[in-house]
């Protein structure tokens, strides 16, 4: 698939991401959207992230600007480091998709772009975006990721999980060192698992058997209370609990919303229903996509100023739109997609109440969802099974098992079936990469996985005749 500018940026195989592309949307971006006069500059571990930045700091500086280089470091830290200084950011990254791909992450001086910026850049980019200037000025901060690391410190403080025992999934996560930090500011002990010299497409919504076994026995055999990790650009994250049983990013989501105190929760449609259950918590659902759930923020906000509202996303991706207190200080607003608040804010709670994350989950409304994707898909080939399932009431009675008769269907994005017995599938195709997703949720962990199985394997098939 060639190279495609969307909700999450830029992504295309690393070979089609040439300089000359690349250096075209850096030019677009600074010609579109406010950047206050420089722009910070970050990297995920891909073979490939080392060239590209280079490339867009010269894009950046031959435009007359200033460019910041942070080096490797977590895109919420990259965001939060750039948004404090008015300046604009850009981030190279993939996230969790594999290491022959890449992409560019970009974000205003007020946070990420929306979708009226994505129109702009592309407008900029058929127009031949901003001309030549004399060289701007180039800028190294070896300190982003630290200032990341004290926001959670300062917030939370340095006992708020004394005593616990974290294992730290490294792989090839951009905050491999960067969680060790934290963990370890924040009075526990971290043991480092696995860190990878070649990079591994870690996925937290989509998560496989291979690597659940994995975590289930590192938590055994090294006594753990808890397993964290992120996806490769660190604004997803995943944690297990003392078993090493995943807890999903649609729960850690509602755990750090409540224990925020926040009273307005915008979340896709995709997330897990029990957050409707939780009382004293108004939730507006919108696309999937963190541009959707910031525009969502970003409404409540307008219509009061100081409206406690976050949003959050399946994969777990946590936004914080107001001055929210920890046992320790404030922690500032972060409009932007965050692995490491859904992190500490559960782990925290649960160690303060001496009780384990699974305690702290089973405390929620019973609902559970499970997701996966079939990777090679042809955006085209999905959409086209979607609307005729969409269209045919027939073909999704045929498509779809339950044991139980439609109730309603929700295209918010995708097709997302409820049927009588409470039960949900959702079929979306990826919008920035070759992949077509499947979620299901149900009253027990098994139902949910049962109903994922059977439908991805029926989806695959039906892929295949398509094809």
């Amino acid at each position: 698939m060639p190279p495609k500018f969307g909700t999450s940026g830029l992504r295309g195989l690393v070979t089609e991401l040439t300089d000359t592309l690349v250096h075209a949307h850096i030019r677009a971006f600074l010609a579109a959207c406010p950047h206050g006069g420089t722009v910070h500059v970050g990297r995920d571990l891909r073979d490939s992230s080392p060239r590209i930045a280079a490339t867009v700091i010269d894009a950046i500086r031959g435009a007359g600007l200033g460019a910041v280089d942070c080096g490797a470091v977590p895109t919420p830290a990259l965001a939060l480091s750039a948004m404090a200084r008015g300046h604009a950011a850009v981030m190279v990254t993939g996230s969790h998709i594999p290491a022959d791909r890449n992409g560019l992450k970009f974000y205003l001086p007020g946070g990420e772009i929306a979708k009226s910026d994505e129109r702009a850049i592309l407008d900029a980019l058929r127009t031949g975006g901003a001309p030549d200037a004399a060289q701007g000025p180039l800028e190294q901060d070896p300190d982003c990721a630290a200032r990341y690391v004290a926001r959670y410190v300062e917030g939370f403080g340095a006992t708020a999980l004394s005593g616990l025992r974290i294992g730290v999934y490294e792989h090839s996560s951009v905050a491999r060192d960067t969680l060790g930090e934290i963990v370890e500011g924040l009075g526990a002990t971290a043991v480092r698992i696995a860190r990878s010299d070649s990079f591994i497409p870690v996925d937290t919504e989509a998560v496989d058997p291979a690597t659940r076994a994995a975590l289930a026995g590192w938590a055994d055999e090294h006594a753990l209370d808890a397993i964290i990790s992120t996806d490769g650009d660190a604004d997803r994250p995943m944690v297990a609990d003392a078993r090493g049983a995943m807890i999903p990013g649609d729960v850690l989501g509602p755990l750090t919303a409540r224990l925020l105190g926040a009273r307005i929760v915008v979340t896709p449609v995709s997330s897990n229903t029990l957050i409707d259950r939780l009382e004293g918590v108004e939730v507006r659902r919108t696309k999937i996509g963190s541009p959707f759930v910031i525009a969502g923020m970003e409404a409540a906000l307008a219509k009061d100023p100081s409206a406690a509202v976050v949003g959050y996303e399946a994969n777990g991706g946590f936004l914080l739109g107001f001055a929210a207190r920890g046992p320790e200080g404030e922690i500032a607003p972060l409009m932007t997609r965050d692995a490491l608040l859904p992190i500490v804010a559960p782990l925290a709670a649960a160690r303060a109440e001496g009780r384990g994350l699974a305690r702290m989950a089973a405390s929620l409304p019973p609902r559970f969802t499970a997701a996966d994707r079939l990777q090679e898909v042809p955006s085209e080939r999905s959409m086209a099974l979607i609307e005729m399932l969409r269209r045919n009431p027939d073909a999704r009675a045929d498509f779809f098992d339950t044991g139980s008769n439609e109730a309603a269907i929700d295209e918010t994005d995708g097709l997302r079936v409820t049927f009588a017995n409470g039960e949900i599938v959702h079929l979306r195709p990826s919008g920035n990469a070759p992949e077509c997703r499947l979620y299901a949720e149900a009253d027990s962990p098994a139902r949910a996985q049962a109903l994922l199985s059977g439908h991805i394997d029926r989806l695959a098939a039906r892929l295949r005749e398509a094809g």
